[in-house]
């Protein structure tokens, strides 16, 4: 398979039509139709359903929707690509967690910035996705909240964040502090639904060590949308202590009675990556939560 056959599809795709698409590529339409053939080939699936009108199978709903993703990621690296040689800039890739973002991570990103030579890729990736994209050198540093066991991956622990229950405004267990027992009685809003091992499969553990379960009313992919859906009284959830600084005037976060409850940010990257701008960002990661603490105590 090669490029010019996603982007054949893609423009196919788009107009569902053989001419106006080949006019489009500025190609005949009998190559077109052979490229479309050779890609299905390639597959073992039909994209397209040769009638009147055109239309896609549903694996090529599928694929149309996942082949656009990666030209158009592909398009953004090349004119990174392009962008730093033009300015001769070194290049750092951050993988992030969203609830990192509630953490020392602004403050690191703004540190890093402010140095005119480094250039930064900031990925939003859970750190399942993270891993995969260290060893694939997508990213160079990734912040996440689960440990993975990986021989090619280094990970640390940077700072345990105290756990809180996210509740809606009125909730009776917002005079707490809540036991997880008192949790395990509610309807949860459980995230991230995928990939997994995941955040969710940390909170999933935290019960199980006290022999609780807890009945999940729904899924959700992003924190945010687990956030919204507690505020319309579909659920809770558990987020990190440090997401309060997230104000909404339709929901409100109670601390938990178990100490022990808490989430990891976790910071991983390459074994064996002696690289500078990897030492630089590890030493500033660490200076800015010993500054943290410090001014905690």
């Amino acid at each position: 398979m090669e490029l010019r056959h996603l982007r054949y599809f893609r423009v196919l795709a788009e107009t569902l039509n053989f001419t106006r698409a080949a006019e489009q590529l500025h190609i005949a339409q009998p190559p077109l139709s052979r490229q479309i053939q050779q890609l299905e080939d390639e597959l073992g699936v039909a994209l397209v359903e040769r009638g009147r009108p055109l239309k896609l199978t549903e694996a090529g709903r599928f694929f149309h929707e996942h082949s656009v993703q990666l030209l158009e990621q592909l398009a953004r690296v090349c004119e990174d690509t392009r962008r730093l040689a033009e300015h001769q800039k070194r290049w750092l890739g951050i993988g992030f967690a969203p609830s990192t973002l509630y953490g020392a991570l602004p403050e690191l990103i703004r540190q890093l910035r402010r140095e005119g030579s480094l250039e930064l890729g900031l990925s939003e990736l859970i750190t399942l996705q993270q891993v995969e994209a260290l060893k694939s050198g997508r990213i160079d540093i990734g912040f996440g909240r689960i440990r993975i066991e990986d021989p090619a991956v280094i990970q640390e622990v940077i700072r345990e964040d105290p756990l809180v229950a996210a509740l809606p405004v009125g909730h009776p267990l917002l005079a707490g502090p809540a036991t997880l027992a008192q949790l395990a009685g509610e309807p949860f809003v459980l995230y991230p639904g995928a990939p997994r091992p995941s955040y969710a499969d940390h909170v999933l553990a935290l019960f199980a060590r006290r022999n609780l379960k807890i009945r999940v009313a729904q899924m959700a992919n992003e924190m945010q949308t687990a956030i919204g859906l507690v505020a319309a009284g579909v659920g809770i959830t558990l987020v990190p202590a440090s997401v309060q600084r997230m104000h909404r005037d339709d929901i409100a976060y109670t601390p938990l009675a178990d100490v022990e409850a808490t989430s990891p940010i976790v910071v991983s990257y390459r074994a064996g990556d002696e690289s500078t701008l990897v030492r630089r960002c590890l030493a500033l990661v660490r200076s800015l939560q010993a500054s943290s603490q410090g001014r905690s105590r």
